[in-house]
């Protein structure tokens, strides 16, 4: 028992290979956490200040970009640091601190798109109940409820986690996983692995069925709507659709590396898998809502006026 309470941490080995360009990983990593930092808070001020913005559609937008800052930050620092030091070297303390963090954002993510999807399925199929239905009140119970269902739902699976004793100490990763930390457990993990397996259910497909519910409905009623309102409703949800897409396809990424084998893919194919479903969103949801949203766009450009 004594050597199993002495790993209390662990190397993340996948910055090994990172070592001939790290400076060059340094500067491309710092400049884009900057621009992620920059392009969400354009956002959320362009629709904090214009009161024309301070609609459901738009303030859940800012959730959503608020939550992308949230997840970069959690990494990117954390990821500059490592790449500066000799060890790579993480506490057990950090390394379950960012678990915690990462998984929150990952669930709240898709619980904010959820929101949205549900949002846009009142705007299109109920017009004239729109703003009874998404009410202030209403509005503030469903961010609250974004944030407050992973928090406390991945908190209480997470607490299986925290409880474990680890007999290894390499994590083949840039980050803490929780799957791959429960695998350096010094016990027998299947009753872990299983609720695991149903809490991801339980975490996560509830969101996803709420966005396909949604867009059923969408569509249905868009099928029987006339052109014009059919090019409104594609309009209103392209972005939101974009966003969708573009975080599922990072997710998938990451589980797919979380549960298999990857070891006959390039690093650098391994790297991008790994970090896709937090650099990619974050960065391209404030650009796709601006450029596509005609009433943010709009005052983006009064204050970054375009020269012709």
């Amino acid at each position: 028992m004594e050597n199993v309470s002495a790993v209390t941490s662990f190397i993340l080995i996948e910055y090994i290979e990172m070592e001939d360009l790290k400076y060059l990983y340094f500067i491309v990593f710092l400049l884009l956490y900057i621009l992620i930092l920059c392009l969400n808070l354009l956002l959320i001020g362009v629709i904090y200040f214009e009161k024309s913005l301070h609609e459901p559609m738009y303030i859940f937008v800012c959730n959503l970009a608020v939550n992308g800052m949230y997840g970069s930050s959690i990494l990117i620092p954390s990821f500059l640091g490592q790449l500066l030091s000799r060890s790579h070297e993480i506490s057990l303390g950090l390394c379950l601190a960012q678990i915690y963090c990462l998984h929150t954002y990952a669930i709240a993510e898709f619980s904010v798109l959820a929101v949205m999807g549900y949002d846009r399925f009142i705007a299109i199929c109920h017009p004239l109940h729109y703003h009874i239905v998404m009410s202030p009140q209403k509005v503030i119970g469903l961010i609250a409820l974004s944030w407050m269902y992973p928090l406390i739902a991945f908190g209480s699976y997470f607490i299986l986690t925290a409880k474990l004793t680890f007999c290894s100490r390499i994590i083949p990763k840039v980050y803490c996983a929780n799957f791959l930390l429960v695998r350096l457990s010094c016990f027998d993990t299947s009753v872990h692995s299983i609720v695991g397996l149903v809490a991801t259910v339980f975490l996560i497909v509830p969101q996803l069925l709420m966005v396909m519910f949604s867009y059923a409905q969408i569509l249905r009623v868009c099928l029987l709507a006339s052109r014009d309102s059919r090019v409104k409703a594609l309009q209103t949800c392209t972005p939101h659709l974009l966003a969708v897409v573009n975080y599922s396809v990072g997710v998938f990424f990451e589980i797919i590396q979380s549960r298999f084998n990857m070891s006959n893919f390039s690093y650098g194919s391994r790297m991008f898998m790994s970090l896709y479903f937090l650099i990619f969103p974050p960065l391209l949801n404030p650009a796709v809502y601006g450029i596509s949203v005609q009433n943010i766009r709009v005052w983006i450009l009064k204050i970054f006026p375009v020269k012709k």
